[in-house]
């Protein structure tokens, strides 16, 4: 939730509330939506960068989760764009870990735009980090945008069906 500040202590004291129950309503719309196909995990402790963990059912492939949430009454978002940021030193690129980036509803409790990027094509992507050591997540909110992160734009009934996707191409390539 790092559209309010660039430094933890400046950020709502709300913001990590509204971030996990962001966290919840991605793994609870890919549950239910996939009728109970897809299954997911939580961490304790994210300090490694990873929010959620998903898998399909009778299959051995995890898919790993960085989720960054942002409101839909936000600032940034108010002007037409979706900003995140990753901390450059847990960020650790692989096969099996992706960065969701999600737009949330908050009026309706409901998921309105999301990017799923594995992190090799975010790294290939994002540019270097900024001066606090974090990379940048901008994307157009623009129907029919062209943006670099245009090809990862989601849905929220697209997403479910990506996710089981991106495992089952972890599986056939594990």
């Amino acid at each position: 939730m790092d559209e309010i500040g660039d430094d933890y202590l400046d950020k709502s004291p709300d913001a990590g509330r509204m971030g996990k129950a962001a966290e919840y309503l991605v793994a609870s719309v890919c549950i239910l939506t996939t009728r109970g196909r897809l299954n997911v995990s939580t961490s304790l402790v994210d300090d490694e960068g990873v929010d959620l963990v998903f898998h399909l059912r009778g299959s051995t492939a995890t898919l790993a989760v960085q989720v960054k949430a942002r409101m839909a009454d936000g600032a940034v978002v108010g002007r037409g764009r979706f900003q995140a940021f990753i901390r450059s030193t847990t960020f650790r690129p692989r096969t099996d870990l992706d960065l969701l980036f999600v737009l949330i509803d908050n009026a309706k409790g409901a998921i309105e735009q999301a990017w799923l990027v594995p992190s090799p094509n975010f790294e290939a992507s994002c540019g270097r980090p900024t001066t606090n050591d974090r990379f940048r997540f901008s994307a157009s909110l623009k129907a029919g945008t062209q943006d670099k992160w245009a090809q990862y734009r989601l849905s929220a009934a697209e997403l479910p069906v990506r996710i089981m996707k991106r495992l089952e191409d972890l599986e056939n390539s594990g």
